[in-house]
């Protein structure tokens, strides 16, 4: 007899163009569900004021990440806005065979390299309500430049096409709704926002008219 298999833990994970509000909705379903891992990610761009070591990202020189790239430390990696992300391989497999389940709050490049190396993944991608939406939440941002956020916004339509390349799609109309559609994705209820379905293109849909009709 053998003894008592551990069930491994599933990898989630959650993109969006810059300022959908994803981060938001990420804290509020994490919320809903204890029983995930915050998968915290490294970069090398320099902290906001009200960002922590270890806590938000792991803050690290472009040196340091580089060398991690060659020893194969990464789960994924992309240069984004002049700066590295990564997500430490090691870390989550450690807690993926612990039996935890890990979210991954990144972007759609590094959503597609975890596709390729963990196809049983759980992938979400986040879209704003509309384009003019994703522009007020971007100049609301206090952190962020003028030239910064010009760039963004013209990066963001490239980003939303993406859409189609994850398991389920969730729109950020409102934020509790959204967070509760997210949890039920998780828990294996969220069949009605899968991205082959007529019910959620439908929406991305209109999410891609109001867009069009702001820009």
């Amino acid at each position: 007899m053998t003894g008592h298999v551990r069930r491994r833990g599933r990898l989630v994970v959650i993109a969006a163009p810059s300022g959908a509000g994803k981060t938001t909705l990420v804290r509020a379903l994490l919320e809903r569900e204890p029983g995930l891992e915050f998968s915290v990610s490294y970069t090398t761009r320099p902290p906001r004021s009200s960002e922590r070591d270890g806590v938000d990202y792991f803050f690290v020189p472009e040196q340091r990440f580089v060398e991690m790239v060659r020893r194969g430390g990464f789960l994924e990696h992309a240069r984004v806005f002049d700066h590295w992300y990564g997500t430490g391989r090691e870390h989550v497999e450690s807690l993926l065979e612990a039996g935890r389940s890990v979210l991954l709050e990144i972007d759609w490049q590094g959503a597609r390299q975890v596709r390729e190396r963990a196809p049983e993944a759980l992938t979400v991608f986040v879209l704003p309500p509309s384009l003019a939406e994703l522009e007020k939440r971007l100049r609301g941002r206090a952190t962020d430049t003028p030239a910064v956020i010009e760039r963004r916004l013209a990066d963001a339509v490239d980003d939303m096409s993406h859409w189609n390349e994850f398991g389920y799609v969730v729109v950020n109309d409102d934020v509790e709704r959204a967070a509760d559609e997210l949890a039920a994705i998780v828990r294996g209820h969220g069949a009605a926002h899968r991205t082959d379905t007529p019910q959620a293109r439908a929406r991305v849909e209109r999410v891609f008219q109001t867009a069009a009709g702001a820009g």
